[in-house]
C-alpha cells in the first residue's frame, strides 16, 4: 500500500526535516526515533484518500482534516487557505501537492484515471503547472511500480518530466550528484526528481530512506513522495509497518489507513 509507504516516510523523516545533521550517518542512524511525529504530509494523504473513497471534494476534505489538526506544521499560505470556506487556488508549486497523492497511484486501475484524479488532488490549491505536475508524476510512478513497471521505465518516465537540462534536480541525475550540489527546497521542482531518483538507487525500502537522508533536503516530504513508490515496488517496507502506525499515529489517523 503506497499509503503506508508515504506515511512511515513522513514519521521517519520528520525529525531531520528542519534540523538534519551536517555529519549525519545516514547509512546507520536509527530510522524511528523519539522525535518522530506525523506531520501534515500524513493529515494531507489520508485527507486525500477520503475524498477519493467517500466521493467529496477534496478541498472540504482538506479544510476538514486541517480543522482536526491545526497544528501539522501545514505551510503559510496552505494554513490562511484552510481557514476560509470559499478560498482559492493560489497558484503554488509547492511540494505539498506532491506528498499527499500516494493513494490516488495506490487506487485507480488506469494511467488515465491516475492522471485526472492526481491533478483534481491538486488543483484546489495547487495549480501552478508545476503544482500539478509534481501530483501527477508522484501519482503515475506509484501506479507504475504498483502495476510492474520496471525501475527503467520509471526512470524513464521520470526524466522526460524532469531532464537535467530543465531543471536544476533533473531525474537523470545520480545522487552522488545531488548531494555535492541540493539545497534545500520545499516546491514540487527540487522535490519529486530528487525523491524518485532517492528511490531509483535503492535496494529496498529502508534504503530509499537512507538516501533521502544522505540529502539536506524536506525529508519527511522527500520520504512521503518516494516512500509510495517505493513500498508498491518493493511490495512492502520489510518493517513492522502496523506496529510503527499504531505507535505514532492516532487512533482516528490509524483508522484511516487501513479503511
Amino acid at each position: 500500500m503506497a499509503v503506508i509507504g508515504a506515511i512511515l516516510g513522513d514519521i521517519a523523516g520528520s525529525q531531520y526535516e528542519f534540523n538534519r545533521p551536517k555529519d549525519l550517518d545516514y547509512h546507520n542512524c536509527e530510522l524511528f526515533t523519539d522525535k518522530c511525529v506525523f506531520t501534515d504530509d500524513t493529515v494531507m494523504t489520508l485527507a486525500a484518500k477520503l475524498a477519493v473513497r467517500n466521493h467529496i471534494p477534496f478541498a472540504d476534505s482538506y479544510r476538514e482534516f486541517g480543522d482536526k489538526y491545526p497544528h501539522a506544521g501545514y505551510g503559510g499560505k496552505f494554513r490562511m487557505w484552510l481557514r476560509y470556506d470559499n478560498a482559492e487556488a493560489y497558484g503554488s508549486y509547492g511540494n505539498g501537492s506532491a506528498m499527499r497523492c500516494s493513494y490516488i497511484g495506490e487506487h485507480f486501475n488506469s494511467e488515465s484515471e491516475v492522471e485526472e484524479w492526481a491533478a483534481k488532488s491538486a488543483e484546489c490549491t495547487h495549480n501552478h503547472p508545476e503544482g500539478m505536475k509534481g501530483a501527477v508524476v508522484t501519482a503515475k510512478c506509484i501506479y507504475m511500480a504498483r502495476t510492474g513497471a520496471s525501475k527503467k521505465d520509471i526512470l524513464n518516465y521520470a526524466v522526460y518530466q524532469y531532464p537535467s537540462d530543465s531543471y536544476k534536480y533533473g531525474a537523470d541525475r545520480k545522487l552522488e550528484d545531488y548531494r555535492d550540489v541540493y539545497q534545500w527546497s520545499e516546491s514540487c521542482q527540487g522535490s519529486v526528481p530528487a525523491a524518485i531518483r532517492c528511490f531509483i538507487e535503492s535496494e529496498d525500502y529502508v534504503s530509499f530512506l537512507r538516501n533521502v537522508f544522505s540529502l539536506p533536503c524536506d525529508t519527511d516530504t522527500l520520504c512521503a513522495i518516494g516512500g509510495g513508490i517505493a513500498e508498491e515496488y518493493y511490495k512492502g517496507t520489510g518493517l513492522d509497518a502496523d506496529a510503527l502506525l499504531k505507535k505514532y499515529l492516532d487512533d482516528t489517523l490509524y483508522g484511516i489507513v487501513n479503511v
